[in-house]
């Protein structure tokens, strides 16, 4: 199956478009839970098999692990995710975004070290940055486009003088994804929550694509906003599967010895505000 195969499975069998992210912070672990690298898997172990069920797909992020030594642990983890969610994909939050040999080796960290489904990526050196991970069949990968933080505006929200129509360049990237440089048609993008009438827009330039919509909960994105503005479609099938993030919200909603059952009321919570959105 490719990754977009994978991603109408998981929203079709578990009726959701929520996806867990994997932020491990051991400062705020419950009690019992080391606070090292055996406990970061331990930890993030018990909330994928307390939410295999209620998601369409996990988002680890690489620099929770890596900064705490728990490479290793990212793979056992993916490994475990298998075993207990074969039907859910599985997104590397890495934001990679460089070019040549150096691309084909991040790419090869991606797909074949973790053998995670799809990546993120930043785009913003061109497509040479972006081609490597391409050459994975059926593996996703998702260009930052809109996202969910202030400083966003600083480079997205700004005109390009040099292209026809003077497009903002988070509409320019929309617009690349959904047309040339998706040349094995597992492109995605990332919009960010918290604005809604950019995700709207996203979804009007690429219609076909995924979007990953981070910022729910914690950030204070609105779920039925993002929702509202990104799903298209009718019988529960979408044109481009939205696959709304939240992390903290989650991973922290317990802090006792039940903190994965408190996890899984929150993502049950959450998914359905999410479908109720959708009418």
């Amino acid at each position: 199956m490719t990754f977009l195969d994978q991603l109408r499975a998981a929203e079709s069998a578990n009726a959701s478009m929520l996806c867990v992210g994997l932020d491990p912070e051991p400062a705020r672990f419950p009690a019992g839970v080391a606070r090292d690298a055996e406990g970061i898997y331990n930890f993030c172990a018990a909330i994928v098999e307390a939410t295999a069920d209620l998601v369409i797909a996990f988002k680890p992020q690489i620099a929770y692990f890596a900064a705490h030594r728990a490479e290793a642990q990212l793979e056992r983890l993916i490994a475990r995710m298998r075993a207990v969610a074969p039907q859910v994909p599985v997104i590397l939050d890495a934001k990679r975004g460089d070019i040549g040999s150096t691309a084909e080796q991040y790419a090869r960290e991606a797909f074949e070290r973790y053998d995670a489904d799809a990546v993120t990526l930043s785009p913003f050196m061109g497509f040479d940055s972006v081609a490597p991970y391409l050459k994975y069949p059926g593996k996703g990968a998702f260009l930052l486009c809109r996202t969910s933080n202030p400083g966003g505006d600083d480079l997205q929200n700004q005109r390009l003088a040099s292209v026809p129509g003077q497009p903002l360049l988070y509409e320019h990237i929309a617009k690349l994804a959904q047309g040339p440089w998706n040349t094995n048609g597992q492109l995605g993008l990332v919009v960010g929550a918290t604005y809604p009438q950019e995700i709207e827009r996203v979804r009007e330039l690429a219609p076909t694509l995924p979007l990953l919509i981070p910022g729910v909960g914690a950030q204070g994105g609105d779920a039925t906003a993002t929702v509202q503005a990104g799903w298209r479609g009718a019988a529960g099938a979408t044109t481009g599967p939205v696959i709304v993030n939240s992390s903290r919200a989650i991973l922290y909603a317990g802090n006792g010895p039940d903190f994965a059952d408190a996890a899984r009321a929150a993502a049950q919570a959450t998914r359905a505000q999410l479908q109720a959105a959708r009418g």
